[in-house]
């Protein structure tokens, strides 16, 4: 099988800075993802629409996509858990939002708080 066509994501600025015990400056956090648009790449995860209270290191996604360098050949996607998170999504202009679910139940109740059924029937709230 031939493959046409990669599509790489630069995850670093969610999973890093969801990772991180001290929280970063939302300053520092641009600086980082502008410095990403810069060097080329084309679709950046920035942050996640997730509620602050799960994960308070990314409690300002969108402020971040308010002050990064928009450049026409950079995808800003973040992660979106429920469809509260995806109204806060659209409403910061995001350019793509990216749905998640683990393969196992005890996984998605750990990661989201929601068996799989649950998290496919949150996918349609989030399309609508």
């Amino acid at each position: 099988m031939k493959v046409e066509k990669v599509k790489i994501t630069e995850v670093g600025p969610r999973d890093g800075f969801q990772s991180e015990k001290t929280i970063l400056k939302t300053e520092d956090k641009i600086d980082v993802i502008n410095n990403l648009i810069d060097a080329g790449f084309q679709r950046i995860e920035v942050s996640s629409f997730v509620s602050p209270k799960a994960i308070p290191q990314l409690a300002d996604a969108a402020t971040i996509l308010e002050n990064v360098k928009r450049n026409p050949k950079t995808t800003l996607a973040a992660l979106v858990p429920n469809a509260k998170g995806a109204l806060r999504a659209v409403e910061a202009k995001l350019d793509e939002i990216v749905v998640f679910l683990s393969a196992s139940e005890s996984h998605n109740k750990k990661n989201v708080n929601r068996s799989v059924e649950d998290s496919l029937i949150g996918f349609r709230e989030i399309a609508d």
